[in-house]
């Protein structure tokens, strides 16, 4: 059999297909953007002779694919790719962000988070199959519109789908020293709004009151919350439309990521003890979508970095493995006890900004490693 380490990998050729990944801008709350994202991965793997399955998305979210690759025992449970096709970046940002390769960098809005992993392991399938190799497992990829939002609607269709596996890869962009991710801390997402009362703010300011001025008082009391070990952190704030007028509504939203279920849990505690509906202004809290807990070092796991280490060894390059925060997909598999491997893409810098970009030199260096896990899963 073709060594899979030998196989024709090119950067060029990488930097080629990604480009239409990149440009093809799909941010989680435009659907028909998704969408498009979607029928560009569906066409691709299609195209690698897989059997292809187009879930269709709800309120308001794209749809997700599933691809059956070929194989004499397509269908069965073997390894599971599995990657969210949704960015936080809104339609336009390539105005300020265009895709551009330039040295060892090239950029792009969600080049790094996470459609250059999702490629790169993607060509690693499509040379796979255009060498005749067959891979001891059969592989399934699935791919999802709505991670960078918590995975409120996909959960229970990746959960059900990674149940029928036996190893599940989800190539995220490795960890800044390039190593995988074993393990993630939980994540709790919260919905909040204060509710005042509303006034001519040049006519009658002191009869009104203010929404904004409470939420604000309470953002400061949130971040403050904050230890190295349960962090809080308040990245969305709406109110307002008219300056002379007193908000009498104002909308936020809290991220709180522990690295234990016991953390989690008082950091919940300590949220929710915010509802009060006392004063003159309400304020109300809402617990959102959450990401459990996915204790490290479990065995399936640790078997599955010590064959990447392996793989990594031969290609010429180290990759440690860790707990991690910054949820994932990755979270529910592995607090099933599903063996996962997480954060094995491209490696690069900066995602979620508009610096994003990845290092070319990986390209390569991942399609090897994910050539490798590939024929050697199961073997």
């Amino acid at each position: 059999m073709t060594n899979p380490l030998d196989l024709p990998f090119d950067t060029g050729e990488m930097l080629t297909g990604l480009k239409p990944w990149i440009e093809t801008e799909s941010p989680t709350f435009d659907a028909v953007a998704v969408n498009r994202m979607m029928d560009i991965a569906q066409h691709e793997m299609a195209a690698m002779g897989a059997r292809v399955e187009r879930i269709p998305g709800r309120d308001g979210l794209g749809d997700s694919v599933r691809a059956t690759m070929p194989h004499p025992r397509a269908g069965e449970g073997g390894i599971l790719l599995l990657g969210h096709l949704d960015t936080v970046h809104p339609v336009g940002t390539l105005a300020k962000l265009p895709y551009k390769h330039e040295g060892d960098i090239c950029y792009g809005p969600g080049l790094m988070d996470m459609k250059g992993g999702n490629y790169v392991y993607l060509d690693a399938l499509r040379k796979i199959l255009a060498a005749g190799i067959e891979t001891p497992l059969p592989v399934t990829v699935l791919f999802t519109p709505d991670e960078e939002i918590g995975t409120p609607l996909t959960r229970p269709l990746i959960e059900e789908e990674a149940k029928r596996h036996k190893y599940i890869l989800v190539p995220e962009p490795a960890r800044p020293d390039g190593g995988a991710v074993i393990g993630r801390y939980a994540i709790a997402r919260f919905n909040l709004q204060t509710r005042g009362t509303p006034s001519h703010a040049g006519w009658a300011l002191a009869d009104g009151r203010s929404a904004i001025a409470a939420m604000a008082q309470k953002v400061a009391e949130i971040e403050v919350m904050t230890t190295e070990d349960c962090t809080f952190s308040v990245g969305v704030f709406h109110a307002g439309q008219w300056v002379n007028c007193v908000s009498s509504v104002c909308d936020a939203e809290v991220l709180t990521m522990a690295k234990t279920q016991e953390l989690l849990d008082e950091g919940v505690d300590k949220m929710m003890a915010l509802n009060d509906d006392s004063g003159e202004v309400i304020m109300e809290v809402r617990r959102g979508v959450t990401r459990p807990v996915w204790e490290p070092e479990q065995p399936g796991t640790m078997a599955m970095l010590a064959l990447a280490q392996d793989i990594a060894g031969d290609i010429g390059f180290e990759i440690t493995g860790s707990s991690a925060g910054g949820g994932s997909d990755g979270n529910f598999t592995g607090f099933l006890g599903l063996p996962t491997l997480d954060s094995i893409g491209v490696r690069g810098r900066d995602l979620h900004t508009l610096n994003e970009h990845i290092f070319v030199d990986s390209l390569v260096e991942r399609a090897k490693l994910a050539a490798g896990l590939y024929c050697r899963l199961g073997a």
